[in-house]
């Protein structure tokens, strides 16, 4: 998409005004929808950009506008998980910028991009069906910037209409907000100036009917009465735009697309699995001494047995879908097996922490250092103020890159940067980075 902008002379070519009647023509392609939201309205335009995609639509708050588009590849994967790809892009163009690096173009992807493409695909992801393994890619860019409205809110609502008009199945729609308080009054979808006042940052995703899917927040030190009544406030609000998308898709959504859930055992191989696995499984489960490592050893090898002799009575099935029903099965027993006993597989009951020790100035160069174990879950502290968070594959027994930060260690820190921040005095005078190294993980 591009834009010029004329100015009316005389000499301009006859050419010129068939072009600007063509364009006139074009935009009546143009459909779109204003949502009366408490304050400024939100409007949803589709039909005039990336018509080729599965789906797509514009959102705009104020002047901040945001397109997504949604493309689901028609052939089934493997995967036994929902292999979603959510692509943020704030290029500098949107906010009437040139890239100051020396090539003058848009080069790797933000800091700020990667978390706003983790909110987004944790707002959609929960309501894609269960055995939806199509490759999805929703691509989020960010067309232009007002500086008043910040656009990962836009974003997900976007997201969530460029999904439900689209033929990719999604159980959806869902609608976002950020809700603020400023001196005691809650604000819906605050501007950046009302936001650098507010002692609440909450972005929240909800279906109809009040049902949350997703909530992010940062907040400083505000009570938890006034943060369930931000929520409602903000569920509210959300239940006009889920009824708006609704409404677009009744009338101008594609039919969905039907699919063979290929890794959904049949009732009979789902019996015959838990013939198979029950009693052993349960063995492990209540053998307390087992640790994370040799519990999982012992499950895995019952597994690989209960396959092959699955494998011997149904040849015909594939494999895949064997070690499914068997994963299937375990999961529902360490269900049950809660659910009756009231304990843990480590022989906690429901309430208890796993042990906590720790250690403090372990290292006498750094300005400060220390080691928290919980369980079998290590990390270690370097107090030397942005929280940077190393989750090594060595921390779970796997073998992966090390070095480099992926998504969800940039996400994680993130999180736990939020949750110090309001905590360190403002007029401490010394930069702070504090570096969590995980070095042993149960999850």
């Amino acid at each position: 998409m591009s834009s010029l902008i004329f100015r009316k002379c005389a000499h301009f070519p006859k050419q010129f005004y068939y072009r600007k009647y063509h364009c006139k023509k074009l935009l009546n392609d143009n459909k779109y929808i204003n949502v009366p939201l408490n304050r400024q309205p939100l409007k949803f335009s589709f039909g005039l950009l990336a018509k080729f995609a599965d789906g797509s639509c514009t959102a705009n708050l104020g002047d901040t506008s945001v397109l997504v588009t949604a493309v689901s590849k028609a052939k089934n994967s493997v995967a036994s998980f929902v292999p979603l790809l959510v692509d943020y892009r704030q290029k500098a163009s949107a906010a009437g910028r040139i890239p100051t690096n020396h090539l003058r173009r848009e080069i790797g992807v933000t800091e700020q991009e990667i978390l706003t493409s983790r909110v987004i695909d944790r707002s959609v992801r929960p309501l894609f069906p269960k055995g939806f393994s199509f490759e999805t890619q929703l691509s989020c860019n960010l067309l232009a910037v007002d500086g008043i409205y910040d656009p990962d809110v836009v974003s997900i609502n976007a997201a969530s209409a460029a999904l439900a008009l689209s033929d990719i199945p999604w159980n959806g729609p869902i609608g976002a907000v950020r809700v603020g308080l400023v001196d005691g009054k809650i604000i819906i979808n605050p501007t950046r100036k009302e936001l650098s006042q507010s002692c609440l940052n909450l972005v929240v995703a909800a279906t109809g009917h009040n049902q949350v899917v997703m909530l992010e927040a940062s907040a400083n030190n505000i009570l938890q009465q006034d943060f369930i009544e931000a929520l409602k406030e903000g569920l509210n609000e959300i239940q006009i735009i889920v009824k708006s998308i609704n409404n677009l898709q009744k009338e101008f959504g594609k039919p969905k697309r039907i699919f063979d859930n290929i890794l959904e055992p049949s009732a009979e191989i789902m019996d015959s699995t838990k013939l198979l696995l029950k009693v052993k499984i349960e063995e492990i489960l209540t053998n307390y001494s087992l640790n994370k490592i040799s519990r999982g050893i012992e499950i895995d090898v019952v597994k690989q047995e209960t396959v092959e002799k699955l494998k011997e009575n149904y040849p015909d099935c594939d494999t895949a879908l064997l070690y499914e029903s068997a994963n299937i099965v375990v999961k529902d027993i360490f269900r049950n097996l809660i659910m009756e006993t009231r304990k843990r597989c480590d022989g906690r009951d429901l309430q208890d922490l796993r042990d906590i020790s720790c250690d403090v100035n372990l290292y006498k160069p750094l300005h400060g250092s220390a080691v928290f174990q919980r369980g079998q879950t290590q990390g270690i502290e370097k107090k030397k103020f942005m929280v940077h968070y190393e989750f090594p594959p060595y921390a779970t027994n796997d073998i992966g890159r090390s070095g480099s930060f992926g998504r969800r260690e940039l996400g994680h820190g993130a999180l736990v940067e939020k949750s110090l921040r309001p905590v360190v005095p403002s007029d401490f005078p010394l930069t702070v980075r504090l570096t969590s190294e995980v070095f042993e993980s149960m999850v």
